[in-house]
C-alpha cells in the first residue's frame, strides 16, 4: 500500500509532525526566556556576561582557527621536527 500526498493519513501525520515541532520550539524558547530571566536578576550578572562574552570569544577563535589555514606553524609542531632532525643527525654521526 503506497502513499500518495492526497492521503488523509499522510497529512495527518505530517500535521502532527509540524504540531509537535512547533510545540517543542516553543517550550525551549520558553524555557530559555526563563532562564535568561533570572540571570538578568543575579547580583553577579555583570560578571556572567563578562565570563560569557569571553566564553564565546575563545570559541570564536577556534572555529576560525578550525577554517583558516595557520600562519606560522605550530610551536610543538617545530619542536618535534627539530627532535626528529636531531635523532636523525645523532643517528648518522654514530
Amino acid at each position: 500500500m503506497t502513499s500518495t500526498p492526497e492521503d488523509p493519513r499522510l497529512q495527518r501525520q505530517v500535521l502532527l509532525t509540524a504540531a509537535g515541532l512547533a510545540d517543542l520550539a516553543v517550550s525551549t524558547a520558553g524555557s530559555a526566556l526563563e532562564g535568561l530571566r533570572q540571570l538578568l536578576n543575579r547580583s553577579d550578572g555583570p560578571e556572567l556576561v563578562r565570563d560569557a562574552q569571553q566564553e564565546l570569544a575563545a570559541r570564536g577563535r577556534i572555529a576560525v582557527d578550525r577554517v583558516t589555514p595557520a600562519a606560522a606553524p605550530a610551536y610543538l609542531e617545530v619542536l618535534a621536527q627539530q627532535v626528529v632532525a636531531r635523532r636523525a643527525a645523532s643517528a648518522s654521526d654514530g
